[in-house]
């Protein structure tokens, strides 16, 4: 019985591990290569998913025009409303990935590895219970 939970919990606290190192990495790679761009945050379209993200709206240095979908939400602090400008790092072989600068959110990747690697340790201790 408890060989299959901490099982279980060791696949999930790797998984939630995992997650966190690659969002840590797409914004450290976005960082190094992505080229800044200042775009206009938009409203989204009125059938769109309630109030959610907005989105954003930039020239890339070829000229391209893009529009995607915000990768951050607004907050209370620094709310993304209609006509302001915020800069972001796009990549410049896929300019739809984006990341808006200052609001990276690198605090959630540091919890997903923390609570991955307590997860982890959990299940470590459960299986030396169990044997």
């Amino acid at each position: 019985m408890f060989a299959l939970l901490a099982l279980n919990l060791l696949v999930g606290g790797v998984l939630a591990y995992l997650a966190g190192v690659a969002g840590l990495a797409e914004t450290r790679r976005l960082r190094q290569v992505g080229v800044t761009a200042s775009a206009l945050v938009a409203r989204r379209a009125s059938g769109a998913d309630g109030p959610g993200r907005p989105l954003l709206q930039f020239a890339t240095r070829e000229g391209l025009v893009m529009e995607v979908l915000s990768p951050v939400g607004p907050s209370r602090a620094q709310p993304l409303t209609a006509g302001r400008e915020v800069l972001v790092r796009y990549d410049p072989a896929d300019p739809r990935q984006v990341l808006v600068q200052g609001r990276e959110r690198t605090a959630i990747e540091y919890g997903f590895m923390a609570a991955g690697a307590v997860i982890v340790l959990t299940a470590l201790t459960l299986a030396a219970l169990a044997a």
